[in-house]
């Protein structure tokens, strides 16, 4: 079981964003989200350079990746210092400039590292010295290594201190019956944070069940409605249509078979082979695709279509 709950978190995917496709080990390892805000004085060729850097600081040290969670983000601040006029020809400018790095918690706008470095570019102009200077930022730097684990720690300990309220706040969802919203958020639990990772792996495999559960009953409503209003080979198919889309695990499919019995004694011989096929087909899809598996990724993914396109960090200024 434990071995299913594994695989299970690591498969969960969703796209956030229009441009972000959040792959499958997104989940239960610490990502860092790269976020320059739109209001600050950097060209936008240079800007993008930027966040290229930024990119592979958290990859290069294992916390890169999409917006599977966008709670915990790196970002900087520039200072531009002096510059110098390079005689040419070609005239050069000289960019001298400190970056402060900071990693921290961009929903409670609290910071958990920071490290400050400098730089100096130099280019024909304002724009390519400031991408020559972001250039020869070393993502292997041991300044930016220790400024990684740091907030690496803290995220760590916020996870440890806010179990409870995460599982609390799931199971409070799965009441409401937003059951896919209550899955993903037990899902981002990082593996590293092993008591709440693994509490949170048994409380998203009872959702889980909750949710295909009360699937059934409604399907299964839906199916007998069908059938009652159209007793015969077109309302069979129909019914069947719905009844195909059933998981066999949950606690109804019992009712769902006597069901499937009840309209297969009007159907034809023919029609009644076909209905059980296609009912068999089905199940034994299910088996092979660990069907557990399958259903939380499409979960999470009709759960991500309906959230915001774009995120935006209210109030984050970070000096």
């Amino acid at each position: 079981m434990k071995n299913l709950k594994l695989i299970l978190l690591f498969l969960i995917a969703f796209q956030l964003n229009g441009n972000a496709q959040v792959n499958l080990d997104d989940f239960g390892r610490i990502i860092l989200n790269t976020y320059l805000p739109e209001n600050n004085s950097i060209p936008a060729e240079a800007k993008k350079s930027l966040e290229t850097k930024l990119n592979q600081i958290t990859t290069n040290n294992g916390m890169g990746g999409s917006m599977a969670n966008p709670r915990f983000i790196i970002t900087v601040v520039v200072n531009i210092g002096t510059k110098d006029i390079v005689a040419g020809p070609p005239q050069m400018i000289a960019q001298n400039m400190e970056l402060t790095l900071f990693v921290g918690d961009a929903i409670t706008n609290t910071i958990f590292s920071n490290t400050t470095i400098s730089l100096k570019g130099v280019g024909t102009n304002e724009n390519k010295a400031l991408i020559e200077a972001f250039k020869t930022i070393n993502p292997k730097n041991k300044e930016i290594i220790a400024f990684l684990e740091e907030g690496k720690n803290k995220i760590i300990n916020y996870y440890s201190t806010q179990c409870d309220f995460i599982i609390k706040d799931a199971e409070t969802l799965a009441k409401q019956e937003k059951y896919d919203e209550a899955i993903y958020k037990l899902a981002l639990v990082p593996e590293v944070c092993k008591d709440c990772y693994f509490k949170c792996l048994d409380d998203l495999t009872k959702i889980y069940q909750q949710k295909i559960d009360a699937d059934c009953k409604a399907k299964l409503s839906k199916a007998k409605m069908t059938w009652s209003s159209q007793k015969n080979k077109q309302g069979a198919e129909l019914a069947s249509n719905i009844l195909t889309e059933i998981n066999p695990k949950s606690s109804c499919y019992k009712e769902v078979e006597k069901f499937i019995t009840q309209i297969s004694t009007k159907l034809t011989a023919d029609e009644k082979a076909k209905l059980d096929l296609e009912l068999k087909k089905y199940n034994d899809r299910m088996a092979l695709e660990k069907e557990t598996i399958k259903a939380s990724r499409e979960i999470a993914v009709e759960y991500a279509k309906n959230q915001p396109k774009t995120i935006t960090y209210n109030n984050l200024n970070w000096r």
